[in-house]
């Protein structure tokens, strides 16, 4: 297909977003049927985190093979083919029959949709230049709340009326057809070559050598852990607490979630690239901004006891989140070269991950214990540490900054 150089970026962008939107969507329909799950197989509320803390273990693991992979090979066929996995495997999901079925597919769900963000974002960073890629990855990235959101919402539209198997189906079948598309549209771009290339250096060796990159896998696993816990279980805090039906549950307990983060998070990229011509760190300065604001918003939810209050500060907190998801990934390129820059998100996605799999099971232990809002709530900790870690860190991210800016310019 031919099309402008000067116009492909930004149709790459369109292309990505609806490939974010099926991973989203996909790995969304659990959430969704819980209850049904629940009911069906007499699974326990340490179960039903497991299906999903699986998810995220095997997720994280794989995200970093397959971030190093993206950094060897043509990353437009490791999308495609990535694409292609986790929606056979969504679909043969609605065949399960158990606990142990669902938890296997839901695995193998995991380990192709682990091959798509770490690819891709480095294939958006190879396409859009410095001034712009935070807007670009921003745009892209409201994809994965758009199809958190509405994933949830029409699963539990079709599981309320013709049961939970469907939308695995269904969704599965989107995702084969589209991948037909891809293979006549995506293109990939020359790697710029830096120092660290040409003097053979591991990409993962660069990545580790860099402390504001390793830093930033650390305060993407604390902010991606407490968002996580608080995605998962509340839709079904809605469905329990307040007596919704799926529908509902995944309305005010997921789209308002996913909703404030469609929002903000265009608004991250465009503060993030603004601040960053003020100050090298004006892009991590966002990150904190948006972690503070997420913790202390959250905090309500323990005085919030209707369907419209509990859509409120899930709303108000997942903006603070939704700044953060805005520029987390510019900022990751600001200090890596770009040819360790799938590795990098790799290695951040598989430590967040792990982080995003522990939490709900700590919130389901803590819901038995002193009650699902209190658990949720309680993450707000973990943005607050964030917090810190990227404010004392100052100093050596702008250095790193710099350093970065100037190898790619040779």
């Amino acid at each position: 297909m031919s099309l402008d150089r000067d116009r492909y970026p930004w149709v790459l962008i369109g292309l990505l977003w609806v490939v974010a939107f099926l991973n989203s969507a996909d790995r969304s329909i659990l959430v969704a049927v819980m209850p049904q799950l629940r009911a069906e197989f007499g699974l326990t509320s340490t179960e039903l985190a497991l299906l999903n803390s699986v998810f995220f273990w095997i997720y994280a693991v794989t995200a970093f093979l397959a971030g190093r992979l993206g950094d060897s090979v043509r990353r437009t066929r490791v999308i495609i083919y990535g694409l292609i996995f986790w929606s056979i495997a969504t679909g043969f999901a609605s065949l399960s029959t158990g606990f142990a079925m669902l938890l296997g597919f839901r695995g193998l769900v995991a380990f192709g949709e682990a091959f798509y963000y770490p690819t891709a974002t480095a294939l958006i960073g190879d396409w859009h230049r410095p001034a712009m890629r935070s807007r670009a990855l921003s745009i892209h990235q409201t994809a994965v709340f758009a199809g958190a959101g509405l994933g949830a919402l029409f699963a539990g539209l079709l599981a309320d009326r013709i049961g939970w198997h469907a939308p695995f189906a269904i969704f599965g079948a989107l995702g084969l057809i589209y991948a037909v598309v891809l293979f006549r549209t995506l293109r990939d771009a020359p790697i710029r070559r830096t120092a660290a290339e040409t003097d053979k250096k591991e990409p993962i060796g660069v990545v580790l050598r860099i402390p504001p990159a390793v830093m930033l896998c650390v305060v993407f696993a604390l902010g991606t852990g407490a968002s996580t816990g608080v995605t998962v279980w509340a839709p079904t805090y809605v469905h329990d607490a307040l007596g919704l039906n799926l529908a509902g549950s995944a309305l005010y307990g997921n789209a308002s979630i996913t909703l404030a983060g469609f929002l903000s998070v265009p608004f991250g990229g465009l503060l993030a690239d603004t601040l960053a011509k003020r100050t090298p760190v004006g892009r991590f300065y966002t990150l904190a901004i948006g972690l503070g604001s997420a913790a202390v918003l959250l905090v309500p939810l323990l005085w919030a006891h209707t369907a419209l209050t509990v859509a409120a500060v899930l709303l108000a907190t997942s903006i603070g989140k939704g700044l953060f998801d805005g520029c987390i990934y510019a900022a990751m390129h600001d200090v890596v070269p770009p040819h360790a820059r799938a590795t990098a998100v790799g290695l951040m996605t598989m430590i967040g991950f792990v982080g995003a799999g522990i939490t709900p099971i700590f919130v389901a232990q803590a819901g038995e214990r002193y009650g699902m809002a209190a658990g949720m709530t309680s993450l707000s900790s973990l943005y607050l540490i964030a917090v810190v870690i990227l404010l004392a860190m100052r100093g050596p991210t702008r250095r790193a900054v710099l350093a970065n800016a100037h190898e790619v310019a040779m």
